[in-house]
Formats: structure tokens, C-alpha cells, sequence
């Protein structure tokens, strides 16, 4: 698997002015917002700000409107039973599900609980990991991760198996049984119901 790495992300998170509650939509299913444009729910560690803000900036330019729970008024203040319903309801909701997989949120007991409410909801199409990490390594993850297709960067040096190039761009990739990977351009995917 391959990642995105924090200094990718600060590119993004440089163009951003500030970090609001302006910059998430509401995800509540009579709250009024713009249904032509997808929205995402972002799993995420809620005590890696820099790194989500680069991520919903990044994810704003693909065209979409995010959703991130603390964020949300209609939250409750501190973690409780009624948190845990009100993810369940708004991951339903959401058009597509993201992790951000740093490795924090890996091994992080909510964001691997809201994957498998993710998994239940979304997969196979509609749930992706965005893998992310300092330095330009991959990092392994649990091994269950690897079921999931993952949002990947590609610079246009690589290859089809047809022998065509890959153009440059963020794609979402799928792991075949042949070991062989079907892309998916990510502004497409993230369009797609």
C-alpha cells in the first residue's frame, strides 16, 4: 500500500484560510445542503488537526463536502452511547466513506469501529483508505486493511498492463485477486453514487 505524505498534505492545508465548522456540511438527513455535490464522512484521529485539515482542504478541490464529527453541533459533548448511534445514522448518510490512516488512527479503537460500520455501509464501493505518513515510507497496517481499495497518488511514470501510461493524479485503487490493481480516477469515484 502505498500513503500520502504530511508534507503533500500541508501544500493543501497552506491554501486553506482558517479551519471551521464553514468548511464541513452538516450531515443530517433533513439538514438542507447542495445533494449534486458528494459528501464524505472522514474517519479520522481527532487529535491530528494538521494532518485533517490538509485532508479536507485536499478533498474540497476534488469537489465535495465533508463531514467530520467534532465538528458537529448536533454532537454530543463528550463520547457516550448516543455518540455511537448518531455515527452509525451519519455514516449511512454519507455518499462515501474515507479513513485517514495515519498510523494513529490504525490503531485507534473508534476509527476501527466506524471502519467496520464503513465496511457494513459502503464497501466495496463507496469506502477507501487514505493512507498517510511522515516521511516518504509505506508503513504496514493491520492486515485487514488490505481488503479495502486505498487513494493513492500516481506521477505519470507507471503503467497499465495494456502498456499504456498512467496519467498523472490521485486515483482510488482496488487490489484484484490477480494481484493486479483496477484504478479509478478520484474525482470520478468521489462523483460516483
Amino acid at each position: 500500500m502505498s500513503f500520502i505524505s504530511e508534507t503533500q498534505l500541508s501544500g493543501y492545508r497552506r491554501r486553506t484560510n482558517m479551519f471551521s465548522a464553514d468548511n464541513i456540511v452538516n450531515l443530517n438527513e433533513n439538514f438542507y445542503r447542495d445533494k449534486s455535490r458528494p459528501m464524505v464522512f472522514l474517519s479520522h484521529k481527532h487529535d491530528e488537526q494538521e494532518i485533517l485539515q490538509g485532508v479536507v482542504a485536499f478533498l474540497k478541490e476534488e469537489g465535495v463536502d465533508v463531514y467530520v464529527d467534532w465538528m458537529d453541533s448536533s454532537m454530543p459533548a463528550y463520547t457516550n452511547a448516543k455518540t455511537a448511534h448518531s455515527l452509525k445514522q451519519k455514516i449511512k448518510i454519507a455518499d462515501k466513506f474515507i479513513l485517514v490512516a495515519t498510523p494513529n488512527a490504525i490503531n485507534s479503537k473508534w476509527c476501527n469501529w466506524e471502519l467496520g460500520l464503513g465496511d457494513a455501509a459502503k464497501y466495496k464501493e463507496h469506502i477507501a483508505l487514505l493512507p498517510i505518513n511522515k516521511t516518504y515510507k509505506t508503513f504496514k497496517g493491520a492486515e485487514y486493511l488490505a481488503i479495502y481499495p486505498y487513494i493513492d497518488y500516481e506521477d505519470g511514470s507507471n503503467k497499465y498492463t495494456d502498456g499504456r501510461y498512467i496519467q498523472e493524479g490521485y486515483y482510488v485503487k482496488y487490489i484484484l485477486d490477480n494481484r493486479n490493481k483496477r484504478l479509478i480516477p478520484l474525482k470520478r469515484w468521489l462523483k460516483a453514487k
